[in-house]
């Protein structure tokens, strides 16, 4: 595939469980009909609802900063069109994916079907309040990504930023778990800047 043949070019496409995951999940069934041929452009593309699915690279790069692994289980917060959550299923990590919009629920989990194998459960939800009765059960999650912008156009500078991140996600990550997000307008598909936080 020619997409993922570029992405290891770059550079930011390196392990090799994320590069048979990225040739193994095809992003054209994560894309509205009339955009399925864009699929393999290094871009983001609209998916309804003022949201995108994000740029390959920006998924590549956040994805080689979490360095997924199998049998962890991730909470994914905005999950969107689904792709992502199907790389990560396709590591095998135990997949959390949660997503806020009532149409974009319903439109990731009908495109996941079409991958069809990963052990992933979805919730509608608000994600910034985690899912904390999981948690508690599986006793946290060994790393959080999130595919959702946290509104930081003007950060102050006394604020570090994992001061940004809503209390939840820090509670319910493991003693040396790893969230990875980014920080930024959300309209401009936050791949500017992305930061690691270990707990």
């Amino acid at each position: 595939m020619a997409l993922v043949d570029e992405l290891i070019t770059k550079g930011v496409l390196k392990s090799k469980r994320l590069i048979e995951a990225f040739y193994a999940v095809d992003r054209k069934n994560f894309l509205p009909e009339n955009l399925k041929e864009s699929a393999y452009l290094d871009e983001p593309l609209p998916i309804g609802e003022g949201q995108t699915i994000s740029q390959p690279w920006t998924v590549a790069f956040m994805l080689e900063l979490l360095s997924p692994e199998p049998g962890e289980n991730i909470m994914e917060i905005g999950y969107g069109s689904g792709w992502q959550t199907a790389l990560l299923a396709a590591t095998g990590a135990n997949v959390y994916a949660i997503e806020l919009v009532p149409e974009l629920c319903k439109f990731g989990k009908e495109n996941f079907k079409k991958f069809g194998r990963g052990k992933v459960r979805f919730y509608c939800q608000d994600g910034t309040l985690g899912l904390p009765e999981i948690a508690e059960r599986i006793g946290g999650f060994d790393k959080i990504i999130v595919a959702a912008a946290l509104g930081a156009a003007k950060i102050p500078t006394h604020v570090g930023t994992a001061d940004l991140l809503p209390p939840a996600w820090k509670d319910q990550l493991k003693a040396g778990g790893r969230i990875v997000t980014p920080i930024g307008h959300k309209r401009f598909d936050f791949g500017a800047f992305c930061f690691l936080c270990s707990n």
